[in-house]
């Protein structure tokens, strides 16, 4: 086996240049090929037509009339296709997107080390630190990408099965038609920045251990951690500090008048955190003996 010591830098030769070592399109081209990449991006696709699959089979939502009059977002869902996209993005941010975060970052360098394909990459010579940011840049590409394709499919899903409109509020009133995709895309950017702490987490996890589901285990379950931390009410403001309890920050974007409080305050931590995380992978990672 050999170590750091011995998986050392060629001295620079006529034409090298180190940002020109694995190249992100390179990457990206190997990452998309993954098996897990392509499961993931057909789950995500699947889930809005297995929610509307459930509608049909349920019939009209409880909130709905003759029922408790008390409507939430899915009792709106059936409403509009928009309707129907901000359900698909409610029941799915607390842990489902969560997961594909987890899988891309925390996936992405342990699964190297644990094929023994990372010494050869740095040998190439990849320098360390071109090798973690292709792999992060790549691995928050795909997290991003698979936010955006639940929406667009739901949108596409829900117009077909249920019209295109207004998105008809739980509190009351809508939103015009005209209004509704950038607010949404408003909600995926929330969403996407709100799991960059799992990101981080996955990816500081990546660095340290040669076992891909240990790193993506790792960042799924100290989420739920979070989320069951944000329950306990007796933390009190202790928990604004918990970037679980801003997840759900984007319902101020669908309200009438746009309010940015909730989610400036969640970006903030969640940014703060995943900065934090990231040094932590990148500075370990320089001084790692690459033994895999």
């Amino acid at each position: 086996m050999s170590t750091a010591a011995e998986v050392t830098e060629a001295p620079e030769a006529p034409g090298y240049r180190a940002r020109h070592t694995l190249p992100l399109r390179v990457e990206a081209a190997r990452q998309l090929r993954r098996r897990r990449t392509l499961l993931m991006g057909g789950v995500l696709a699947a889930l809005p037509f297995i929610l509307i699959i459930a509608f049909a089979v349920g019939g009209t939502p409880d909130g709905g009339p003759g029922g408790s009059g008390r409507l939430t977002l899915m009792d709106t869902a059936t409403q509009s296709a928009a309707n129907f996209a901000a359900t698909s993005l409610f029941v799915s941010a607390g842990f489902l997107l969560v997961v594909p975060v987890a899988l891309f970052c925390g996936d992405t360098v342990a699964s190297e080390a644990s094929w023994s394909s990372l010494r050869y990459l740095l040998a190439a010579p990849v320098p360390r630190a071109r090798l973690l940011w292709s792999k992060l840049v790549v691995a928050l590409g795909f997290s991003l990408a698979a936010m955006v394709l639940l929406p667009l499919v739901a949108l596409a899903a829900g117009a077909a099965a249920y019209g295109w409109g207004p998105l008809e509020l739980p509190t009351g009133g809508a939103l015009a038609t005209g209004d509704t995709v950038p607010r949404l895309a408003l909600v995926v950017a929330f969403i996407f920045v709100s799991q960059l702490v799992t990101a981080g987490l996955a990816f500081w996890l990546s660095t340290r251990t040669d076992a891909p589901l240990g790193a993506v285990g790792g960042a799924v379950g100290l989420t739920i951690v979070g989320n069951v931390l944000d329950a306990v009410t007796a933390l009190g403001s202790w928990r604004d500090f918990l970037p679980a309890h801003w997840q759900f920050a984007w319902a101020d974007a669908l309200q009438p008048e746009l309010e940015w409080g909730g989610m400036v305050k969640g970006a903030s931590v969640s940014v703060a955190y995943a900065l934090i995380l990231f040094a932590l992978a990148f500075r370990g990672f320089s001084r790692k003996d690459i033994v895999s």
